[in-house]
């Protein structure tokens, strides 16, 4: 296992560590109805929370990655870490599935008490970095329920091209969502000039 680590402006990302203080951070993610409202599932309970990071865990040490679940901290707060480059305690998670033909899939979720402050846009720009560059990704994806406005401008602001509307894509708690899928191509990521620390405006 090589451990990733990326850093943007104000924001580490950095493996999950099977701690309470991880696990908490992402019971507090997670666990919460407002953070999870968007999501393909949820609200999980804590200890689903801690078999959650155990599977990160796992994913991490196979021979052949393909799913990347990472924590995203702030870089500010490092009192839950030896080295305050790591960011302390969790606000998120940000994940990325890497799939056939050089593709994969975009992912991340914060602490709603966290939101309105642009992390979203400096995850996807270090997300794209880590995609394109050291993954070698061509086409990279992300979908998101129709009613997720936020997430559709973080990724139209980062480059991304809708392409459609998926009808019924996901069936949760009695009820069908629509989805947006966007994806955005490594000539395009490349071609704008900039990398995660211009596009964390988002």
């Amino acid at each position: 296992m090589v451990p990733v680590r990326l850093t943007g402006p104000r924001l580490a990302i950095r493996e999950f560590h099977h701690t309470p203080g991880d696990i908490d951070a992402l019971y507090a993610v997670f666990g919460d109805p407002v953070a999870t409202r968007h999501l393909p599932f949820g609200p999980y309970d804590r200890e689903s929370c801690a078999d959650q990071v155990a599977q990160y865990l796992e994913e991490a040490l196979r021979d052949e990655r393909t799913v990347y679940r990472l924590a995203v901290t702030l870089r500010a707060d490092g009192t839950d870490s030896a080295d305050p480059a790591d960011g302390g305690a969790p606000i998120g998670s940000a994940a990325l599935t890497l799939g056939e033909h050089r593709s994969a899939v975009l992912g991340y979720a914060l602490r709603p008490d966290t939101w309105g402050h642009g992390y979203a846009g400096e995850i996807t720009g270090l997300l794209c970095d880590l995609a394109f560059g050291t993954l070698g990704v061509h086409r990279l994806a992300a979908r998101v329920d129709v009613d997720n406005t936020a997430s559709s401008r973080v990724l139209t602001r980062a480059g991304f091209q809708l392409e459609g509307r998926i009808r019924h894509d996901l069936h949760l708690r009695d009820t069908w969502y629509d989805s947006f899928q966007y994806s955005l191509l490594a000539d395009e990521w490349a071609g704008a000039g900039t990398g995660a620390g211009q596009r964390a405006g988002g």
